[in-house]
């Protein structure tokens, strides 16, 4: 296959999307995944891994890619693969030291929620633990994220500054309609997948980006895209109707 026959069949790919072409075209260049992951190979990560991100890092690469720019798609796509790979090794090394630390913090945490409750009556806020523990909102997020124990009413801080869950969620400029009681959100959250909840929060509580929330997902940065234009949609239909 010519760089010009890969080319329009990028053209088509684009207007389509089908996946038979993009399985064609990852099927032409896999071989630079496979190269690139065997390069790695030697630091402590097994071959499939590597290959595994190397992979992902190719599809991710054919969804990117423009066919106008004239550039051919080797040259692009081999430092996005390899630019991947380190990432992974970055991120590898990151998470090895964080689960022991998110673990001391959750036991502070619990801990601490449970004599505030008993004082209060009522559980604290991220912003309460966090300034009870002398602890950035995000390490306490964090672990309460590793714990599940995030709630609607926890505080986030964001550019607006301090807001629940539940107004981050429903506030205007990230396109949802206002919601009248946080009853009526956790009626309509009930209604998401999984996924559909954890983009919700990578999105909207932790404020990634969408390439960030792709990688944390496992999928496309245009599949996260797409599940969120529908997500909106689909929080406002589970919304219970007004008489």
């Amino acid at each position: 296959m010519t760089e010009e026959q890969t080319n329009e069949l990028f053209i088509q790919y684009k207007k389509t999307g089908d996946v038979e072409i993009r399985n064609q075209i990852a099927e032409k260049y896999m071989y630079i995944a496979d190269i690139l992951a065997k390069k790695f190979v030697g630091r402590g990560v097994e071959y499939d891994d590597l290959k595994q991100e190397a992979t992902y890092a190719l599809l991710l690469g054919i969804e990117s890619f423009d066919p106008t720019h004239g550039v051919q798609f080797s040259t692009y796509i081999t430092p996005t693969i390899a630019g991947k790979i380190k990432n992974y090794f970055r991120d590898k090394s990151r998470l090895i030291k964080l689960p022991r630390k998110l673990g001391e913090v959750g036991m502070a945490i619990r801990k601490f929620t449970a004599e505030y409750e008993s004082a209060n009556g009522v559980k604290p806020s991220v912003k309460e633990i966090a300034d009870g523990l002398k602890l950035s909102q995000e390490i306490v997020v964090r672990a309460l994220e590793v714990a599940g124990t995030v709630s609607l009413d926890g505080m986030v801080t964001g550019e607006d500054g301090e807001q629940s869950l539940y107004s981050v969620v429903a506030s205007d400029e990230n396109g949802f309609e206002k919601f009248e009681t946080k009853e009526m959100l956790r009626s309509a959250m009930s209604g998401l997948t999984d996924t559909e909840k954890r983009l919700v929060k990578y999105r909207f509580v932790d404020q990634f980006s969408q390439s960030e929330t792709a990688n944390r997902l496992g999928v496309s940065q245009m599949f996260v895209s797409r599940l969120e234009r529908k997500l909106l949609a689909k929080l406002r239909e589970n919304l219970p109707q007004e008489d």
